[in-house]
């Protein structure tokens, strides 16, 4: 995952303004997707984020959608790190990347926030819970993003999509996962949205300001698209539904005593900011998100295996996949 400066710099320095070197480079720890790195020059502190080596499933790792998506949010009111530069020329470090801003503030692991006050945490959730309804209430077409995604059937393509990408990374059977494949095609609400949608929106992928108890910048956009709204904000919301040990979830929390609304009260924030009714099929995007959480933790373990992974603990990451399918399932059968 090393990068050669002698090959970086002249780049950056032909391709993002104001750029003075000479610059040192800093893995960023805690991601599993796209390696990510701070780099210190002369002018300014940036993030470089590339794609990683090896072999990779097909339509993953697009840093090139990152870099569109989050250009086009400039100004929009979704807070985001400014964009510099895209290079998808191999050549330069092995490997696609793109150059932002480096954002100062804090980025939580444990959506308990056990570091703050209650009040911080209170009002951490509600400036988490404005900027996804923001992002939902954005025109595509209005930034220039019409063309960046498919309207309609989002839910249909997701889950072939996300079966395809769990069978390509299948290095063990996981009958939840089976059964989970087989149910969703068949109870996929009518409600069909189009709006952008971040696709992997939590406590981990946002800035928060230095001292400010709100959000400075959303990160890791790299699943971002056009898609169902209601879809990206449930695999937001299934934190509610996992227990800590699982998958850094919050299930079993005194949350009166931490100052974080419950789920329904979250959903209903979320649905009075979007302007919509808190929808009867509620579950069914719990349960969708489940799965796919799944199949990305699946994809995680297939490059712990094959050598490629981002971060070292992706082998305990990716024995995540069956429990997690294991309670999108029950949470399935209990749907009918």
């Amino acid at each position: 995952m090393s990068i050669d400066t002698a090959r970086l710099e002249p780049w950056l320095a032909a391709n993002v303004p104001g750029f003075a070197g000479p610059v040192s480079i800093e893995p960023f720890g805690g991601g599993q997707s796209n390696p990510t790195f701070r780099l210190t020059a002369r002018s300014r502190e940036y993030v470089l984020r590339r794609k990683p080596m090896g072999r990779l499933l097909p339509g993953a790792h697009a840093v090139d959608r990152e870099f569109r998506v989050q250009r086009a949010l400039s100004g929009s009111g979704v807070p985001v790190a400014r964009m510099h530069a895209l290079c998808e020329d191999d050549a330069v470090i092995g490997s696609a990347f793109y150059v932002m801003d480096y954002v100062e503030g804090r980025v939580p692991f444990d959506p308990r926030l056990p570091d703050l006050r209650s009040d911080e945490r209170r009002s951490i959730y509600t400036s988490m819970n404005e900027t996804i309804a923001r992002l939902h209430r954005l025109d595509p077409a209005a930034l220039g993003l019409a063309d960046f995604g498919r309207p309609g059937n989002y839910l249909a393509r997701q889950i072939s999509r996300w079966t395809k990408q769990y069978r390509a990374s299948e290095t063990e059977p996981i009958a939840a996962m089976d059964a989970l494949i087989e149910w969703l095609p068949r109870h996929i609400p009518a409600l069909d949205e189009t709006r952008i949608v971040h696709g992997d929106y939590r406590i981990d992928n946002v800035i928060l300001h230095k001292t400010d108890p709100g959000v400075a910048a959303v990160i890791d956009w790299e699943l971002a698209t056009l898609g169902d709204p209601l879809v990206d904000f449930a695999c937001h919301v299934m934190v509610w539904r996992f227990a800590p040990d699982l998958f850094r979830g919050l299930a079993g929390s005194d949350f009166a005593a931490l100052g974080i609304p419950i789920e329904a009260e979250y959903v209903a924030d979320y649905c009075a900011r979007t302007g919509r009714a808190v929808p009867a099929e509620w579950d069914y995007y719990i349960a969708f998100s489940m799965f796919r959480m799944a199949a990305i933790s699946q994809g995680i373990m297939k490059r712990a295996l094959n050598g490629t992974a981002a971060s070292g603990d992706a082998a305990y990451w990716g024995s995540r996949a069956r429990p997690i399918a294991e309670q999108g399932w029950a949470l399935a059968k209990r749907l009918g």
